[in-house]
């Protein structure tokens, strides 16, 4: 593997650890006031389009690190309704 690949597997790990704080923080607070579903929501597809475009590259950093993200997406969008419906 050289410096190139090195530095692709390193951004997608960096990448793909972006959202755990806040998946994280929501999971135990039950709190998604401050979330935006928007933001969410462009997130998901956007790691679509490039899941698709690294698939279709056979790409292994963008695949790996855009299924990451757009699971975590995925739950946070889970989340904001699960959670933002417990409010009394």
């Amino acid at each position: 593997m050289n410096w190139l690949e090195i530095t692709g597997h390193l951004g997608s790990l960096l990448s793909s650890i972006t959202f755990m704080p806040q998946v994280y923080r929501v999971w135990k607070t039950r709190s998604v006031g401050d979330l935006s579903l928007a933001m969410i929501l462009i997130v998901f597809f956007s790691t679509i389009v490039w899941l698709v475009y690294g698939i279709g590259m056979k790409l292994w950093p963008v695949i790996i690190c855009n299924g990451i993200i757009c699971c975590l997406s995925m739950l946070l969008v889970y989340f904001k309704f699960k959670f933002g419906r417990l409010k009394g």
